[in-house]
């Protein structure tokens, strides 16, 4: 993994050493390659420090090299002034990682406070769908009828050019998803709730989420929105700015 450097040395832990459920961020119980999850039985662990550092994205970046997927974590580039990296994780084994989170948070002058969070994960992993808080969580993706209607946006990510459709969101996500009933899933056609605006798409076989609070923040994923991936910034990196704890999605 090129460009990566830091304080962080080999013999500290690569993962938070506290596992929960990718789909619903309870506790899972098990070891290795045998983590269960009460609700959503065996599951791939989600690995969240409990603040963002730097210390704590380098061993993102490096137990996620380490995976044969080697999936990317994406950063908005550049972090504009003021903002911050509010949240972090990965989910799988420190040698089978098949997604990672990002969270920024910072303020504009039309939303005030906003957050950013990206999700770069597996098909089946479930992590974005349940940080949007969809019943998908469950079935590991999106609704696949979005794909039937034109992309509502692209943005540049990771040097690819990558598709976005807006995912419409169940009035009251707390009650009307329940993960283990097929018929608990959400009308397509509701209106989209205000507190937040969702987007998915595919890059390079994975699926790429995009969650912004507040909705109207979407603005944001305009023309001048571009993802890097971290281990690729260098020295740059060092300049991001960390704060915590991290928003609740």
């Amino acid at each position: 993994m090129s460009g990566v450097g830091g304080p962080t040395s080999p013999e500290e832990p690569v993962l938070p050493p506290t596992p929960a459920c990718p789909r619903c961020a309870g506790p899972v119980s098990g070891g290795a390659g045998a983590r269960d999850c009460a609700t959503h039985g065996p599951v791939p662990p989600l690995w969240r420090p409990e603040v963002a550092s730097y210390d704590g994205l380098v061993a993102q970046l490096r137990a996620a090299a380490s995976s044969s997927q080697d999936v990317p974590t994406y950063l908005p580039w550049p972090v504009g002034p003021g903002w911050a990296v509010t949240d972090l994780g990965t989910v799988g084994e420190p040698d089978a990682v098949q997604a990672t989170m990002t969270g920024v948070s910072g303020a504009t002058d039309l939303d005030g406070a906003v957050d950013l969070l990206v999700v770069v994960e597996e098909p089946g992993t479930g992590l974005g769908a349940a940080r949007a808080g969809l019943p998908h969580g469950v079935t590991g993706g999106p609704p696949v009828e979005l794909f039937d209607e034109p992309s509502q946006t692209r943005i540049r990510a990771g040097g690819l050019d990558v598709r976005l459709w807006a995912v419409p969101l169940p009035e009251d996500r707390e009650t009307s998803a329940v993960p283990d009933s097929p018929g608990a899933l959400f009308d397509p056609l509701a209106d989209v709730g205000l507190d937040r605006s969702v987007l998915v798409g595919e890059a390079a076989g994975r699926w790429l989420w995009l969650l912004v609070r507040p909705a109207s923040a979407l603005l944001l994923l305009g023309a001048d929105l571009a993802l890097a991936h971290a281990a690729e910034l260098g020295p740059a990196l060092v300049e991001v700015s960390f704060t915590g704890p991290p928003p609740r999605w």
